[in-house]
């Protein structure tokens, strides 16, 4: 068979499509993607684990992508380059050190009450008429103000720069960076650069406490305007996206599966073990992409400098060899050795954020309201090679 990350067939029935395509090997050509494409878990695992031989740098993509643009183009290509996940070492060392210290688990556990205190008040403002949006009014929302706190904003910015994000990330999940609209994502640059240029410098005069003033304040190396500005954006982005699409398509399963709803009221205590499930099967990443630095064989194929790799993250989560019965959702799943969150150097630096904010949200949620219901139709996946998400989300809650 022909792999294509991108077919209805790969969206919707993942562990039959990718079952079928592992019988022809674990690293396979793919003429969809135009690009190798790493399918089984120890694959994928290796890949993530190899700096050597797979580059993570997108810094050159991004720069071709600029070529013939506006000089505010030029500006956001050179933000994104200043995204550790798009750079190898030593370059991803100097900008992870700073900023790693801040999201150890004790750190995290920390800052549970205030997750807490936000999951709430989100609730808290549900209109009346037992209809609502989950992810316009929870999981949108409730990722945002947790990052802004993290980062010493204001909670009214929140909507602000929620929509920066959304227009950033036209480039950061474009299959090619050279044909994405630049207004929007010029907009949104411009934006982050001056809104968080003026944290930046309040940092420097008043030091918080905060993420960001550790990051402005470390001692791991000089970061460059950009890179400040950049590794904010960076935290931002992936601390309250990525989050929001694994609670809106973990929601979006719930309303198919009132079973699932029912063993989770019964076991609030698994919630956090369900969180790992639901990232297994619908976490935001469907994919990673990365080139070839050396010419090298991988999983019997011969990958040549300079060529593409995607990092199949969906096809490692339902790989049979590691998971059993990989098309069920078994939310007591453990261990539970999925790849949603990367591995090796470039494993998320958020992972225990995501799951502090997703656990609560969802044993909250569920606490608050006896009935949890579709409001209608639960919306289809919409996804690209690279990610996926389900919205609106709309729940009948009482």
């Amino acid at each position: 068979m022909t792999v294509d990350l991108a077919c209805r067939e790969a969206i919707t029935r993942p562990a039959e499509y990718f079952g079928r395509a592992l019988d022809d090997g674990p690293v396979q050509w793919s003429d969809a993607q135009h690009a190798w494409l790493a399918l089984s878990h120890a694959e994928v695992e290796a890949g993530f684990r190899d700096g050597e031989l797979l580059s993570a740098e997108r810094s050159g993509v991004f720069a071709r992508a600029a070529r013939g643009r506006s000089e505010a183009f030029t500006r956001a290509v050179d933000m994104l380059s200043a995204w550790m996940n798009f750079r190898d070492p030593p370059a991803h060392t100097r900008l992870r050190g700073p900023v790693k210290g801040a999201f150890t688990p004790r750190a995290v556990a920390a800052f549970e009450a205030r997750v807490q205190a936000i999951v709430d008040a989100a609730i808290d403002r549900f209109a009346d008429g037992g209809v609502v949006d989950l992810n316009e009014s929870f999981a949108h929302p409730v990722p945002a103000l947790v990052i802004a706190a993290i980062l010493g904003a204001d909670e009214g910015d929140r909507e602000r720069f929620q929509g920066w994000s959304d227009d950033i990330g036209r480039l950061v999940f474009a299959m090619e960076p050279g044909k994405v609209d630049e207004a929007p994502v010029n907009r949104a640059t411009a934006e982050f650069v001056s809104f968080f240029g003026r944290l930046i410098e309040r940092e420097r005069a008043e030091p918080s406490g905060s993420v960001l003033s550790a990051i402005v304040h470390s001692d791991i190396g000089e970061l460059s305007e950009m890179e400040l500005v950049g590794a904010c954006t960076l935290i931002l982005f992936g601390g309250h996206e990525t989050t929001t699409t694994l609670l809106t398509n973990a929601f979006s399963i719930l309303l198919e599966r009132p079973d699932l709803v029912d063993w989770l009221r019964r076991h609030p205590e698994g919630t956090a073990t369900a969180v790992e499930e639901f990232m297994r099967v619908a976490g935001p990443a469907r994919s990673m992409p990365r080139k070839v630095a050396k010419t090298h064989e991988r999983g019997g194929q011969l990958l040549r400098e300079g060529q593409n790799i995607f990092l199949a993250i969906v096809s490692a989560n339902h790989d049979p060899a590691v998971f059993t019965d990989p098309g069920e959702i078994d939310l007591t799943r453990d261990p539970n050795p999925h790849l949603g969150f990367g591995w090796g150097l470039h494993f998320c630096l958020g992972a225990n954020l995501a799951r502090l904010e997703a656990t609560t949200a969802l044993r909250t949620l569920l606490a608050r309201f006896p009935r949890f219901e579709p409001a209608g139709p639960v919306a289809e996946v919409r996804a690209s090679a690279m990610g996926f998400g389900r919205r609106p989300v709309l729940a009948r809650l009482r």
